[in-house]
């Protein structure tokens, strides 16, 4: 059990680490124009963090052990497939799902 001096010096670390990285940027530098090379690399924070986020659930599944799993395999093809064809994000989630729900009564 974690002593609740402790957790609550981890939590105000952790907001304090917060505040001073969104200060940073919002307070010190917000009314500023970032440099143009910078803003070019942020521009493609977003799009690398679904991505990176998604790749080890697909990958190694905690649900299966760590192992593998076809059927979401499946449903990242479905996904991956939706989202180049259509550009639409929400209609390729929605169709993975699909494909995730649907291989699970046909494979289960």
């Amino acid at each position: 059990m974690i002593d609740r001096g402790d957790l609550w010096l981890v939590i105000l670390g952790l907001g304090l680490g917060s505040f001073a990285l969104r200060f940073l940027f919002l307070g010190l530098v917000g009314d500023r124009p970032l440099p143009e090379w910078l803003t070019r690399h942020l521009r493609y924070t977003a799009v690398a963090m679904m991505p990176a986020l998604v790749a080890p659930l697909v990958a190694w599944p905690a649900a299966t052990g760590g192992q593998t799993d076809p059927l979401r395999l499946l449903a990242t093809a479905a996904t991956l497939g939706v989202g180049l064809l259509t550009k639409n994000v929400i209609l390729a989630i929605l169709s993975g799902a699909v494909a995730m729900v649907a291989g699970g009564y046909l494979l289960g």
